[in-house]
């Protein structure tokens, strides 16, 4: 390769590739060192460098400088060759030597010094090479090696354009299928991979077609960076209604929350930031000409339209809709609702597969359970029937004060015995006598409970690992170490099982401080590999 080819592959990359013509000198240079030490036959470490205006090269060969034992190692082991036991216990000191000395890349620091006699361990030492004629072999090497680091750059020109732009909506064109992937010309180069699992099912993308996608990640491969996308993920949507209509697009109009049932059914939350636009109205368009665009996009996918409210209960009545909702009774703390309908809306409230409520919990972020009214009187009873109880049973109260008590919201003994004594005397059937031996009694339980527990616990303490387990309470902790759990080892070693006969948690829960537990040896072993 004489100058003027070099610069000519160059230009001529440069501008195909759209890359910097210093992105192809390296690559030209990377090139021709592997033909030189193809050419010279030996495993040396070579530099090419180009000039960038003529296109002259020089080639270097170049040694690492290391201390001198490392050489005095090397040529000692040679010299007891002739010895087999001598030669065996030198290999293995050599193998649990930190590095053994390469002649080939290597210069002991004594002869780097008769070059420069300023050089120390590490440096790098140069040798000017002769011209050498490249062969048909090394020629054919260099270009493989040019074609390689062009791909590469390529590569990492498509990373650095798409990395900022992940969470963005993408429209391409579908070039090929690979492994069941479809493959999506971006332009300029870059092409992205719509993996089989992220297609909306049953939906059939022929070679050529305009596609619509969202930009996941960028994940790291053996062939290099991928721009991996999706047409199953809900935020595609939000980003066709943000493109379909102008009122999201200007920020009058906000969509809230998206779910899908890819290809077949999803809903949206919008909510209006201006008092005269209609937020639904707007989403749908004139004659449902928006709604329709976005579903065309998606495959024929049917998107309901809800009006989000900060109020949770109304949010989930019109993400629920067009099921009518009789009650609803709402546990904050396991971001939980009862739903009461009635039962000819049952059906209409759950959907075909329990598509409508699992659409619904999704996008209002509540788990949801759809019952009749009757199945849900009946729950409540029961709840109501099992808090009398605690109460009757804890505090040695007759029952219509159990059920006062229950039906002014109280749930626990602690409420009861920590509650400012103004709220419970705002209850007309209770007198300060009676509010006073309530807190009394109240209080007395805790008290026995805590003075039993540490009898239960004795001297035990919980290790430092098992406090920092995510999920975990101090209390939790010392009841763990009260039996013989102190360490988070011990108590990854747990079965669900197991840790509900020591503590009334919850399986899930329970199953949760496990995983989390055991989080830190799938850690570990991610370390070791």
């Amino acid at each position: 390769m004489d100058q003027k080819e070099i610069l000519q592959v160059v230009e001529v990359v440069s501008n195909e590739k759209a890359l910097d013509k210093e992105v192809i000198f390296e690559a030209v240079e990377a090139a021709l060192a592997a033909a030189v030490r193809k050419i010279s036959g030996e495993d040396w470490l070579v530099r090419v460098e180009i000039d960038r205006h003529t296109g002259a090269y020089v080639a270097y060969r170049r040694w690492t400088v290391v201390a001198d034992e490392a050489g005095e190692s090397a040529n000692a082991d040679a010299a007891d060759g002739a010895d087999e036991q001598a030669q065996a216990s030198d290999a293995e000191a050599q193998d649990d030597a930190a590095e053994p000395f390469d002649a080939a890349a290597q210069m002991v620091l004594s002869e780097a010094r008769a070059l420069d006699p300023g050089l120390q361990p590490g440096d790098i030492v140069e040798e000017e090479l002769e011209p050498m004629e490249f062969g048909r072999i090394a020629t054919q090497m260099a270009k493989q090696v040019i074609v390689q680091k062009v791909r590469e750059a390529e590569r990492q020109k498509v990373v650095a354009m798409f990395e900022s732009r992940i969470g963005e909506m993408l429209v391409g064109q579908a070039k090929r299928m690979d492994r069941g992937s479809m493959i999506i010309d971006l332009g300029n180069n870059a092409e992205a991979v719509l993996p089989r699992e992220e297609m909306i099912p049953r939906e059939n993308i022929r070679i050529g077609d305009r596609v619509c996608c969202y930009l996941q990640e960028v994940r790291a491969d053996v062939r290099g960076p991928q721009l991996v996308v999706s047409r199953r993920a809900p935020a595609l949507l939000i980003k066709l209604f943000g493109r379909e209509v102008p009122e999201v697009a200007e920020g009058m109009v906000e969509v809230v929350s998206a779910s899908r049932d890819p290809g077949v059914r999803a809903k949206i939350a919008v909510r209006s930031l201006e008092p005269r636009i209609d937020p639904i109205g707007a989403c749908v368009g004139m004659h449902g000409t928006r709604v329709q665009s976005v579903s065309n996009e998606l495959s024929g996918e049917r998107v309901d339209i809800v009006l989000a409210d900060d109020n949770p209960a109304q949010f989930v009545i019109n993400a629920l809709s067009p099921a009518k909702v009789q009650s609803i009774t709402m546990d904050e703390e396991s971001q939980t609702m009862d739903i009461a309908v009635a039962e000819d809306q049952q059906p209409l409230a759950i959907g075909k597969g329990g598509q409508n409520v699992r659409l619904a919990s999704e996008l209002t972020g509540w788990t949801l359970n759809i019952m009749t009214e009757d199945d849900a009187a009946a729950k409540q009873q029961a709840e109501f029937e099992s808090l009398c109880k605690v109460f009757i049973d804890k505090l040695e109260v007759d029952n219509p004060i159990a059920e006062i008590l229950v039906q002014e919201g109280f749930s626990t003994i602690e409420e009861i015995a920590f509650v400012p004594m103004a709220e419970l005397l705002d209850i007309e059937e209770f007198d300060e006598d009676v509010v006073r031996e309530l807190r009394s009694r109240a209080q007395d339980v805790l008290l026995t409970q805590e003075i039993s527990l540490e009898e239960q616990l004795g001297d035990a303490e919980p290790a430092e690992d098992l406090l920092a387990v995510e999920g975990m309470s101090r209390r939790l902790a010392h009841v763990l170490a009260g039996h013989g759990v102190i360490t988070r080892d011990d108590l990854a070693d747990q079965s669900v099982d197991e840790l509900l006969e020591i503590e009334d948690i919850g399986s899930e829960q329970a199953a949760e401080l496990i995983m989390n537990a055991r989080s830190a040896w799938f850690a570990d072993e991610g370390e070791a590999s």
